[in-house]
């Protein structure tokens, strides 16, 4: 299966609140969910589908409409609604994302606005089980080129990087951009030379749709399949595509600078299940001992009297996490150098 052909099985479908719209001129409030966990070394996020699983067809991201006489906030809010559609209890949320869309009036009357915010919100492996609607798929499942566990991913060479080319070449003499199109590719894709930026997710999924690679699903497109990539948009709710963007490219800043990671862990862990943790929120394969030096010597984890015993190998001994390192460090993040692969 191609790499097309498999992004746009995986896209979320679209979701329409226009009818759930105050009246026509009006603005409404969207609220959605970007909710990621990591269960069996896979970074996952909660997608709601028809029958609880990732088979077409598609899904989409856990959220609704704000209703003022029955929310106090649109925190509280959100936390409706994702319990409502996804039985999940919410801990910390953190918005991510706004962007306003038109939901189209009945002929002669104007169109209502929605306001479409996103929030980010981290569970760990424990509750990422699929229930009902609800399941949870890999986000590499739609973002591919994002995943260098296993070095740079075949995609980008086979399919991505020709694609972007040849967009960069078709690029007008007269372009009015302050950097042009073959610059803003090696920026956001690290080509030519250029070095990968793992935050530069929201850059890199612009310029695939700036470049058409990733497009809203369109009724009577006769062009033949897998020439485009679904986008992950909703002509109501804005873009899930660039919303699960924003949550990944702010949980890959934020695990650098805040103990966030925790967050996705079970209460004890072992070392390597921690960095198999941190290698798949940031993309590469990091150095063993390197890892544990940078753990253990800043003060994250502090050791139990408990082991892992597995058939075949030495016992792994369980850590947690060290919680006066708060108080000790202004950012207690896992803080990984480059030239880390």
């Amino acid at each position: 299966m191609t790499w097309p052909q498999r992004h746009s099985e995986g896209a979320l479908r679209r979701m329409s609140y226009a009818g759930l719209a105050p009246g026509a001129g009006t603005v409404a409030v969207g609220l959605t969910a970007v909710v990621l966990a990591v269960r069996e070394d896979e970074p996952v996020v909660a997608v709601l589908s028809a029958d609880g699983t990732t088979a077409p067809p598609p899904c989409t991201l856990p959220g609704g409409l704000f209703c003022a006489g029955e929310h106090a906030s649109l925190d509280a809010g959100l936390r409706a609604e994702v319990a409502r559609e996804t039985g999940l209890e919410l801990g910390q949320t953190r918005q991510i994302a706004a962007a306003s869309t038109r939901a189209a009036g009945a002929e002669g009357t104007m169109a209502s606005v929605v306001l479409c915010i996103s929030y980010l919100a981290l569970v760990g492996p424990q509750a990422a089980n699929h229930r009902g609607r609800l399941a949870w798929t890999s986000w590499y499942h739609y973002f591919p080129w994002e995943d260098w566990r296993h070095g740079r991913p075949n995609c980008l060479s086979r399919e991505i990087e020709p694609a972007l080319n040849a967009w960069a070449d078709a690029e007008p003499d007269c372009a009015s951009e302050r950097l042009g199109r073959r610059q803003r590719v090696r920026l956001c894709f690290g080509s030519d030379g250029g070095a990968w930026d793992e935050e530069k997710v929201v850059e890199r999924y612009d310029l695939l749709c700036e470049a058409g690679l990733i497009e809203a699903e369109r009724d009577g497109d006769d062009s033949p399949a897998g020439a485009r990539l679904a986008g992950l948009r909703h002509a109501e709710l804005g873009d899930h595509g660039r919303a699960l963007a924003s949550a990944i490219a702010e949980l890959r800043r934020m695990i650098k600078y805040r103990p966030v990671v925790f967050e996705l862990m079970p209460e004890v862990f072992t070392l390597f299940e921690l960095q198999k943790t941190v290698e798949a929120i940031l993309g590469p394969h990091l150095h063993k001992q390197n890892f544990r030096r940078l753990v253990e010597g800043g003060g994250l984890v502090e050791p139990t009297d408990q082991y892992r015993f597995r058939t075949g190998g030495r016992p792994a001994r369980l850590y947690r996490f060290r919680p006066d390192v708060l108080l000790e460090r202004l950012a207690p993040g896992v803080r990984i150098k480059q030239g880390r692969v």
